[in-house]
């Protein structure tokens, strides 16, 4: 039998943050034996493969993205055994698992730092980028300049995240051939492929002040694929920020590169003022939504592969952010039809198949997340009065995704009997695992129920995709097609009644809805619809 080397379009894959996933020891932080013995939730949710977040060897400045040791886990997550023993129980059970791989910077307690920068003539010195003048000047992603000035050597080194992170010069091969090795060594355990953590930033240019897309990208992704990832029957799905769809399309087009497919950002700004930053906000409008998504799929549509997401452990929870908390099973459900039956493999976040919602803190202390405190005092000192600048750290602040997984009603919503490391949310005695799945109408059986659709039908890997009323702000209504199947997919994104004629699809037949509906003249939509209709083109007479 032929080998399916694309089964990664087909799959489900979920993400989880170790930290606050399961915590299996009660010292109030997730761990590998906590994933391990919810293994058999994921599998009979639907899950193929297993995102896991960083668990390596860190200081954890920035929660395990500042690695200290790339082949060691992290004591506070379990211990080299427990992660071989997730590997293997993942695979008994039919799933793959793939891990970060953040390779653009380490931690500046990586043993290659520490002996960089203990003096200029070190033999891991150029495995960093060290300047006597800091030019060009350049912001670091989480606040302050990206250069920071080393005493002990008198040079500045670069850092495009916390200065806690020191980036890494993939000008260097020797560099190079070290970080192939480690990945060599994680795939020879078993691993099944990376989320590869800001990899477009690896081809920069600093002199030039090329950073995203910079010049040596493609030679650096080619040489990677060739060293590691060629002959492996593993996914690798690339986060991108900073790069233009179409681009996205072109790399993940081309198969000498080992890119699967891309997170791209495209989307995640339309709550943005564009220009002024993450943290200045504007009202989201679904249409725009919609117009970015429908072109996305017009784009993907010539090759390349999408990855569909709307939340992550770097983004607001999506229900809080494009859905409404007061509707929060049925704006749930919308999000999840309309996003995951379009072109590209669907990302779930942990506790977004049961509707987690994102977290208001009242008191800037009680947020562990460095972006977010970095951007606290610097707006203070700005003299940005304190109330916006929470009211943006409520928006878009990353802990609002980082709070403990919510599996029942108990003290500390079931993920530990000891203080978490981040507070529960408190609407946990309302929304939890137990209370979804004794609830028909539900979060989880209708997401369970999408997902077993999805990979019923080939058509959401090989249709075509034609979104109909275009220009209706409040609808998402599209329609997949290939020479077998038909499906409609008719979504409502907001709070108002909406009135559409469907008349034309009257022979198709509801297999998924959060309403009843008949297709008319005059079909009305309820807020926050949302349903699938399919059509058979052979039992058609």
């Amino acid at each position: 039998m032929e080998k399916n080397l694309t089964w990664w379009k087909n799959a489900l894959v979920y993400q989880i943050y170790p930290l606050s996933f399961k915590d299996s020891n009660d010292d109030g932080i997730g761990d590998i034996q906590g994933i391990i013995s919810k293994l058999e939730y994921l599998k009979d949710y639907g899950v193929d493969v297993i995102w896991l977040s960083p668990v390596y060897q860190s200081p954890m400045d920035d929660n395990g993205y500042d690695i200290s040791n790339y082949k060691e886990v992290n004591p506070l997550f379990g211990t080299s055994e427990d992660l071989e023993l997730l590997i293997q129980n993942v695979h008994r059970l039919g799933m793959k698992i793939i891990m970060d791989l953040v390779v653009n910077h380490t931690s500046d307690m990586h043993p290659w730092f520490l002996d960089a920068k203990s003096n200029k003539n070190s033999k891991y010195r150029d495995y960093y980028i060290w300047k006597d003048k800091p030019e060009p000047m350049i912001h670091s992603i989480f606040s302050g300049p990206a250069w920071t000035y080393d005493n002990t050597t008198n040079q500045y080194y670069f850092h495009l995240f916390s200065k806690r992170q020191p980036d890494l010069n993939w000008q260097n091969p020797k560099l190079r051939e070290e970080i192939y090795e480690m990945i060599n060594w994680w795939l020879d355990k078993g691993i099944d492929g990376f989320r590869m953590d800001v990899i477009e930033l690896i081809g920069k240019d600093i002199d030039s002040g090329k950073l995203g897309d910079g010049p040596h990208l493609e030679k650096y992704l080619h040489e990677m694929n060739e060293r590691c990832f060629k002959g492996r029957d593993i996914m690798n799905v690339g986060e991108m920020g900073g790069i233009s769809v179409k681009r996205a399309q072109e790399l993940t087009s081309n198969p000498n590169l080992g890119l699967h497919m891309t997170f791209q950002f495209s989307h995640l700004g339309i709550d943005e003022i564009e220009g002024k930053g993450k943290w200045a906000l504007k009202d989201y409008e679904p249409i725009k939504l919609k117009e970015i998504l429908s072109n996305n799929n017009n784009i993907f549509k010539n090759g390349g592969w999408n990855a569909l997401f709307l939340s992550n452990h770097d983004q607001p929870r999506q229900i809080s952010r494009f859905g409404d908390e007061k509707n929060r099973i049925r704006s749930g459900q919308m999000l999840f039809t309309m996003l995951y039956l379009q072109r590209g493999t669907p990302y779930v976040y942990m506790g977004e198949e049961i509707g987690m919602t994102g977290i208001k803190f009242n008191h800037i202390e009680q947020y562990k997340d460095i972006e977010t405190i970095n951007y606290y005092h610097e707006a203070i000192k700005k003299g940005i009065p304190e109330k916006e600048v929470m009211q943006s750290i409520y928006k878009k602040g990353r802990d609002n995704s980082r709070t403990p997984f919510q599996w029942n009603d108990k003290k500390y919503a079931g993920f530990s009997n000891h203080k978490p490391w981040l507070e529960v949310n408190p609407n946990y005695h309302e929304v939890n695992l137990e209370n979804d799945l004794k609830n028909p109408n539900g979060m989880y059986h209708y997401t369970k129920k999408l997902f077993q659709i999805r990979k019923k039908l080939s058509v959401f890997v090989d249709g075509d995709f034609e979104v109909l009323f275009k220009e209706c702000k409040n609808t998402f209504i599209y329609l997949r097609k290939n020479t077998k199947t038909q499906v409609l997919v008719i979504t409502n994104m907001t709070n108002s009644t909406i009135t559409k004629d469907l008349s034309r699809f009257k022979k198709f037949k509801m297999i998924l809805g959060n309403d009843q509906l008949k297709l008319n003249e005059q079909t009305i939509l309820n807020p926050y619809h949302a349903s699938v209709f399919v059509k058979e083109e052979e039992n058609d007479n």
